[in-house]
């Protein structure tokens, strides 16, 4: 008889504890905008990235293309609405040389991929391509220049040629090469991975070297400034972000990078598929430590920059594995699984929180390279669970934040626990409420109760992610295992939302 009640009151107390997750929604909202920005993508020249992935060619024959950009890629990022799109790296970006990439195609010199794979490339996409790719996307340029391997009178010819509208060397060479207008690129990153493969600096050296680049790219614009980006901080190198803000004046930087990426162990990544429900909690681990890294760097901006004119640019972020069996180790590619899909929802739900700080994002990579939102095979094509997230998260860009204060139930593993529960919400230009709600726990549901301030919603609707397993991906076989479904799990009474999250599952609701 003990032992019966005994089992009876451990199950009561486990419900109870899958029933705590509340959720404060303050609906009159804040001064708080998330950026459009925040929604930003990477494509570096890496493996599949550009070549095959992006661009198959201006002469290839079969496979459906617009000045040898892929159709099918164009309108899926169109429907993805990304705002801008950050190009050539990357590690790359520090040995391309600009001009090898403008002009004639069968006149441009070859080069030799050194970090991804020593495969030669021949420079057919350059300047001119990828900037004209970006007004057929309706996207915003990222330029990330070259200051490791090149000269500032190299970075400073490349803003003339791509920004400068009257006469001068630069865009009368532009012009030579078919472009009268210039494009007018703003976002520009003053070299990337200054603390790694961008040339193994010293910050204080870096910042040195970012003044010096910085003060003779500022003269060849049109309008607005150019947006210089420095290469911050390595995860949670907080020196290097302290001596950037302490050394270079608010007057000559827009924004300053981070990068972390969710990595299980830098020596032993994991595998893509396959993992085990251990490596799954310890990348979300991973990929949860974001709110915590721009907690500590913002921190730092702000002794600086109390008045968060300066942004915190996460240019690289996003699950990274061990590569596909079989597939070179040069060029990391890897499936995507509904793990990511979780990462994505959760990092994503952090980015908005964070708006203040955090006014630009860049997911690594668009297509074919780490967690990417697109995969290419020939003439097939696929989108994947993240691509679906950042489809669904979409109506975020350019809202009002509605600040939360989320209390969660763990997910446990081991001796270990996590939030199970991640969630940020918004107001549109059209009055719509939007809530994205992220379940972690890859076993069971979670009960959800959004207690909302100073709202009036009449009716609910959602969209859902999820699958039967959490290893879960779309193949080129079946391209649509994984796509959004309706949600019917959400019930408003009065100025309380209940919803019901199914494991490992991602929703975005709409309120009116």
């Amino acid at each position: 008889m003990k032992r019966i009640f005994l089992s009876g009151f451990m199950l009561m107390c486990s419900l109870v504890s899958y029933g705590q997750n509340t959720i404060s929604m303050d609906a009159k909202g804040s001064d708080q905008k998330i950026s459009r920005h925040i929604y930003g993508h990477f494509a570096e020249h890496l493996g599949r990235s550009i070549y095959g992935g992006f661009y198959v060619g201006e002469d290839n024959t079969t496979i459906p293309h617009t000045n040898g950009v892929r159709n099918d890629v164009i309108a899926a990022l169109k429907k993805l609405k990304i705002a801008n799109l950050r190009w050539p790296g990357g590690c790359f970006a520090d040995t391309y040389q600009w001009k090898d990439g403008i002009g004639p195609k069968s006149e441009r010199p070859t080069i030799v991929n050194t970090w991804w794979g020593n495969v030669t490339e021949d420079n057919s996409f350059g300047t001119h391509d990828f900037l004209n790719m970006c007004e057929e996307l309706g996207t915003e340029p990222y330029l990330a220049a070259n200051i490791g391997s090149g000269t500032v009178q190299d970075v400073m010819d490349w803003v003339q040629y791509v920004n400068f509208e009257g006469e001068s060397p630069m865009s009368k060479l532009r012009r030579e090469n078919g472009r009268e207008k210039p494009w007018n690129v703003k976002f520009w990153g003053v070299g990337n991975e200054a603390w790694g493969c961008g040339g193994n600096m010293q910050p204080d050296y870096y910042a040195d070297e970012y003044r010096k680049y910085a003060t003779f790219m500022a003269g060849w614009t049109n309008e607005g400034g150019l947006y210089r980006i420095a290469s911050g901080a390595n995860s949670a190198d907080y020196n290097w972000t302290e001596t950037l803000m302490k050394n270079i004046p608010s007057s000559m930087v827009s924004g300053v990078a981070l990068h972390h990426y969710s990595v299980i162990d830098w020596s032993a990544k994991g595998p893509a598929t396959g993992f085990s429900e251990q490596q799954y909690f310890t990348t979300m681990q991973r990929a949860l430590f974001m709110d915590e890294l721009i907690t500590k760097h913002s921190a730092i901006m702000d002794k600086y920059d109390p008045e968060k004119k300066i942004a915190l640019v996460v240019d690289e972020w996003g699950g990274w594995y061990e590569v596909e069996p079989g597939t070179n180790p040069g060029f990391l590619y890897q499936q995507n699984t509904m793990r990511d899909a979780m990462i994505a929802g959760a990092t994503l739900n952090i980015f908005h929180k964070h708006s203040d700080r955090v006014r630009m994002a860049n997911l690594a990579q668009t297509v074919n390279v780490l967690q990417a939102v697109i995969l290419t095979e020939e003439e097939k094509m696929l989108l994947t669970p993240t691509y679906h997230v950042m489809e669904m998260y979409n109506v975020h860009q350019d809202a009002t934040l509605l600040p939360m204060t989320v209390k969660s139930n763990d997910y446990v593993m081991g001796n270990e626990k996590l939030p199970a529960i991640s969630a940020s919400a918004s107001r549109d230009a059209n009055g719509l409420t939007h809530v994205s709600l992220v379940n972690i726990d890859a076993k069971q549901k979670q009960e959800v109760t959004i207690n909302i301030e100073g709202g009036n919603y009449k009716t609910v609707s959602g969209r859902i992610l999820s699958s039967k397993n959490v290893g879960d991906f779309n193949t080129f076989e079946s391209p649509n295992k994984i796509t959004p479904q309706a949600f019917k799990g959400a019930k408003l009474k009065g100025n309380n939302l209940t919803v019901t999250l199914p494991p490992f599952s991602v929703v975005v609701l709409e309120m009116k």
